[in-house]
């Protein structure tokens, strides 16, 4: 079977040759047909010369940095297979991960991910990526395995009929999952172990609230009841509270925050059923669409 291998790179012409070298001899030896692209995100170092060093390797450019989903939108685009995995340009994947994977790329399946055991990547990630699995859990209303696992197949129909729903930013892998399980479409999880990376990771703080808002975002588009009723159910709680609360105090069962509590408890509903409705028709659009 034939495939394609993206590589998002930014700046890592430290260990980018290496990685390409050793990608290209394994796929070489395994007699995997394989395109092989690196979508070079706008660098300011000699990232693009130490792809061009390597041969067989397609070479893409961004005229200046749009993100890591962006530069995978690139690459899975130019592309001209069926599956495609991700593979990241800073040694922490190695290319006997793609043969644990390739075996499980069929036709019954839309996107294949590595399951990282063991090493996750840095420490100081951790805290936020276990919040968002949280969100993403809840929401997929399942225990997601691995959340934003780098190392994926994608089925390229399949991604290229929601692309426009996944972000530019690192969040692609985080926003894919949701989308792909949300849609009812087949993931299948494979153990792998992954190696520190080499360099210094683009990721920052401030893209953890990137990531919760467009999960948030998600959830609006393919689930929004699942923040809508919980948010009605606080909202009644509050209202049986208050009225239990008057009536000891006043012997009255009303007063003007039980009304502003009933409405707001009646908006949130309604408000969530129209959403509901609202994100139904758009799916119904999409699928027509593709």
């Amino acid at each position: 079977m034939e495939c394609s291998v993206i590589i998002p790179a930014f700046n890592e012409a430290a260990a980018l040759r290496s990685v390409l070298e050793e990608l290209v001899a394994f796929l070489r030896q395994q007699n995997i047909a394989a395109q092989v692209i690196v979508v070079d995100d706008g660098s300011t170092d000699r990232t693009a010369d130490e792809v061009r060093a390597v041969p067989g390797v397609q070479l893409i450019r961004h005229p200046y940095n749009k993100g890591y989903g962006a530069a995978l939108k690139t690459g899975i685009r130019a592309a001209t297979t069926e599956w495609c995995f991700t593979y990241d340009a800073d040694r922490q994947h190695t290319p006997d991960l793609i043969a644990l994977l390739l075996p499980h790329c069929t036709e019954g399946n839309d996107m294949v991910v590595g399951k990282r055991e063991g090493y996750r990547g840095p420490w100081i990630r951790q805290p936020g990526k276990k919040l968002i699995s949280m969100v993403a859990n809840f929401v997929t209303e399942r225990k997601i395995p691995d959340l934003n696992s780098g190392l994926r197949a994608f089925r390229r129909s399949a991604f290229l009929r929601f692309m426009h729903l996944f972000p530019n930013g690192f969040s692609l892998s985080t926003t894919s999952t949701v989308c792909f399980f949300k849609e009812g479409l087949n993931v299948v999880y494979v153990p792998i172990r992954i190696r520190e990376r080499v360099g210094k990771s683009t990721v920052r703080p401030r893209d953890f609230g990137k990531t919760l808002m467009l999960v948030l975002r998600i959830i609006m588009l393919f689930s929004p009841l699942r923040i809508f009723l919980p948010a009605c159910f606080f909202f009644a709680f509050l209202t049986v509270a208050d009225v239990v609360i008057q009536f000891i105090l006043t012997g009255d069962f009303t007063n003007k925050s039980t009304v502003a509590l009933i409405s707001l408890t009646s908006l949130t509903f309604f408000f969530g059923l129209l959403a509901d409705q609202i994100a139904a028709l758009r799916r119904e659009h999409l699928r027509q669409a593709s």
